[in-house]
């Protein structure tokens, strides 16, 4: 557990003796697929990491469709703002696969902040690198096309494995245009243009990209 913890930011750099700390407060739960962990609007203040599995951050609207915040892989983390303000959730979270969370209350993580300034400073830290990526997002989704914001979202997404770019993620057209804002049949589209030319190719949900996607049409 200790491992798992060192790799948050908020935890990155700590020394053995301060993770320990952590860890004496941490509670392990799991979750099946498609479990409900959070919704918007709950009175919940507790951070949670990612032991095993994945979950998708999301909202809704009043129709009920869907727009993806982000997928949390395993090593990351989500609930930091409650930590703070414990004000009501932002936004729903639910797993995608079977999952096992690492799970640390107000409470317990304000006395941490008490004993140990590395973790205040961490968290400063990532605070601000996650408001400067929710910045680029905000930024994309209002001055990108869907074209170019399909493009960003799979090189974001895509990780190097046996020398080409895969998104190890198995996404349907209709999750990646949940994330850009767009409708499955614009993404449908475009994801059959380059699949024509040769960009990218898609096996069991998986993409793979073979060549630099072109910047624009």
């Amino acid at each position: 557990m200790n491992k798992l913890l060192s790799e948050v930011p908020f935890f990155a750099n700590l020394s053995e003796e301060n993770l320990e700390i952590i860890t004496k407060h941490a509670i392990r739960r799991s979750f099946p697929k498609n479990a409900t962990i959070i919704n918007e609007g709950d009175q919940t203040d507790s951070l949670y990491v990612v032991e095993k599995g994945k979950a998708k951050a999301f909202l809704t609207d009043r129709s009920g469709r869907e727009i993806v915040l982000g997928i949390i892989p395993e090593g990351s983390y989500f609930g930091e703002i409650a930590l703070l303000d414990r004000e009501p959730r932002s936004a729903n979270v639910m797993t995608l696969e079977p999952s096992t969370f690492l799970i640390i209350s107000h409470n317990d993580f304000q006395q941490c902040l008490k004993d140990n300034i590395e973790i205040a400073m961490n968290m400063l830290s990532a605070l601000t690198e996650r408001i400067r990526d929710l910045t680029g997002s905000i930024k994309s989704l209002a001055l990108s096309n869907v074209y170019r914001r399909i493009v960003n979202t799979l090189l974001k997404m895509a990780v190097e494995k046996d020398g080409k770019l895969m998104i190890e993620d198995k996404l349907t057209q209709q999750d990646i245009a949940n994330m850009v804002g767009s409708s499955r049949e614009m993404v449908n589209k475009i994801f059959h243009d380059l699949i024509e030319g040769g960009y990218v190719s898609t096996k069991n949900k998986q993409i793979t990209i073979h060549k630099k996607l072109p910047s624009g049409w």
